[in-house]
């Protein structure tokens, strides 16, 4: 398989130091169990507030699709970030390091466990735009019963998603699709980086074509 990636690519365990200051690169390192300490209690907690706002409004109906339309905004937001932010065309030595600090490092390290998935720092504050994302658009749906299922749907979604890629370097993939899903992400590494940016679904590389010819 050949290679185009433009990073040199370091196998060791020996993290890129990203930040001179001990306390800034702390916060660059997180683990998967630490991102399932952080945002399960926040799903259960919003799918909790959600089934005691069905119970007042008497009706349950729409809990499964706001849900499910919560994990589909994530899958679109996924494919986006992944194309257009980490992947942006840096023409400036300042936007190649910012490019660098948000996924170049990954690309450059691709199997270094504590840098594989969102750290809080940029996973807090982007909850926090979804959150006031769907306020704005549900009240002016005037359904606001939609907000806390839709939100638990896209934070499944994200958990999902960091969860997916760690195991794509990581994990043995068991069943037709995750090892699918591991092929697909590899492909991006080290032969298309710049397609195949789906990382839990191949869906968006097909519409925005993305998705080379060869499989």
């Amino acid at each position: 398989m050949s290679q185009t990636t433009h990073y040199k690519i370091d196998y060791s365990d020996v993290p890129i130091r990203l930040f001179k200051s001990d306390f800034l690169e702390f916060f660059t390192h997180i683990t998967p169990q630490a991102i399932v300490v952080i945002w399960s209690p926040v799903i259960i907690l919003f799918l909790i507030r959600a089934a005691q706002e069905s119970v007042l409004a008497g009706s349950a109906l729409y809990l499964l699709p706001a849900f499910v339309l919560g994990l589909f905004v994530w899958t679109f937001t996924e494919y986006t970030m992944h194309r257009f932010v980490f992947h942006f065309p840096a023409r400036t030595p300042a936007m190649e390091r910012i490019t660098f600090l948000f996924h170049g490092v990954h690309h450059a390290q691709p199997n270094l466990k504590t840098r594989l998935v969102m750290p809080p720092v940029v996973s807090v504050p982007l909850a926090f735009i979804f959150y006031g994302l769907f306020l704005l658009v549900f009240g002016a749906l005037n359904a606001p019963l939609w907000i806390a299922p839709a939100f638990a749907g896209t934070v499944t979604g994200y958990l999902l998603y960091d969860l997916t890629h760690y195991a794509t370097h990581h994990w043995p993939m068991k069943g037709r699709y995750l090892k699918y899903l591991k092929r697909h992400h590899m492909l991006h590494h080290f032969k298309t980086e710049d397609a195949r940016f789906g990382v839990t679904s191949p869906v968006w590389d097909y519409v925005f074509r993305t998705m080379p010819a060869e499989s």
